[in-house]
């Protein structure tokens, strides 16, 4: 299909690119962009556009891109819905957003304005139908965005909460064992309630985010011994596991810069899942290592062995290991080892996982210089 309109715009594309950018330039966000964040798909999106003018279409295609019905073509994630992942990885509002394609739109006809033949009303009806449709596409991506990490604050709130607020439904239940016929009997049990009702409020919103997530961890580094870190996470993990039998074996001291609390949130979510999915029987056991520039921190249980192709997976939010017991796992979002693999990114680190011969073993790695922030 000839369109001058399309002819037009390829011909001044880089004049409309870079007035684009322009535009861009003036959205205010947290890191200044360079030229080539800044240009990032504007010309794939143009180019769309230009195809979009020169591909034949029916009245009846033409009333339904229109009114927004048209059936996706089944291409692949379209330049306009990366350009939105993009921005909304750079701090643009979904407002800036649509106001750049306001913007790209307005230095098309302003140009094609100034040009000697007009462009025909269908030609310009396709035009606004292509950016509209570029529009409705990157703010859809946007949003479904924004609301994976909406999933990743709410899920990872909701995972670090469940533990202390576990702790203090059986304090509250204890409390109300010792309390029993004497004058604060009532409001121990009204504790019990009201605690056990928050408890309850938290599973229903951790089996809501079941949804796809990450996030990003900031470490506090300072310069720690590891080795007594972790002795002391051991010892409350046995205390919390009183039938499961955990050896702990390291070095006297392994100082470095850690963040020690970070590292003990991992190590107890590496038993816990040990504890879930190896061999109920069988020990789990916790190795500390001091390798020079870095230090190893290593959980293993016996059990059934892993695939390759599970273990690849098993730091993605909401996968698990294995099957686990119902009454344990009803509301768990199978954060657990992402939440370890975000530590030990933070720290500069690595996390990995072997399962071989009955045995399977999580090793995280960290280097002894870690930043004071990551």
């Amino acid at each position: 299909m000839n369109s001058g309109l399309a002819d037009f715009i390829e011909h001044h594309s880089e004049s409309i690119i870079e007035q684009a950018i322009e535009f861009a330039r003036t959205v205010e966000v947290g890191t200044p962009m360079d030229q080539i964040a800044l240009r990032d798909h504007l010309p794939e999106i143009i180019a769309a556009i230009v195809a979009d003018l020169r591909t034949p279409q029916s009245r009846a295609e033409e009333i339904e891109k229109s009114e927004g019905r048209a059936a996706p073509n089944g291409r692949a994630r379209s330049a306009a819905a990366v350009h939105a992942l993009h921005r909304a990885h750079s701090g643009y509002s979904i407002s800036d957003l649509v106001a750049e394609y306001r913007a790209l739109r307005a230095s098309v006809l302003r140009l094609w304005a100034d040009a000697p033949d007009p462009a025909s009303l269908r030609d310009l009806t396709r035009f606004n139908e292509a950016i509209d449709e570029a529009i409705a596409e990157s703010v859809t991506h946007y949003a479904d965005e924004v609301a994976r990490w909406r999933d990743i604050f709410l899920g990872v709130l909701g995972h670090d909460l469940r533990s202390p607020l576990g702790a203090v439904v059986m304090t509250a239940q204890l409390i109300a064992q010792m309390a029993a016929d004497t004058p604060v009997a009532v409001e121990a049990d009204r504790l019990v309630r009201i605690s056990g009702r928050m408890l309850a409020l938290l599973d229903r919103l951790l089996v809501y985010n079941r949804a796809q997530m990450g996030l990003d961890f900031e470490v506090d580094a300072a310069d720690v011994d590891l080795a007594q870190a972790c002795r002391e996470e051991v010892e409350l993990l046995q205390a919390a596991l009183p039938g499961r039998g955990i050896a702990f074996a390291s070095p006297a001291t392994v100082r470095g810069r850690f963040d020690a609390g970070r590292v003990r949130e991992a190590l107890a979510n590496l038993v816990v899942n040990a504890h879930k999915y190896g061999t109920r029987s069988g020990e789990i056991r916790v190795d500390l290592r001091d390798d020079g520039g870095h230090a190893a921190l290593c959980v293993s249980n016996d059990g059934e062995p892993i695939p390759r192709e599970t273990l690849d997976l098993m730091f993605e939010p909401l996968r698990r290991g294995g099957v686990a017991d119902a009454d344990s796992e009803h509301a768990s979002l199978g954060l657990g080892l992402f939440i370890v693999s975000q530590i030990a990114q933070a720290h500069g680190g690595t996390i990995r996982a072997e399962s071989d011969g009955g045995v399977t073993t999580f090793c995280l790695q960290l280097p002894r210089g870690c930043p004071a922030a990551a």
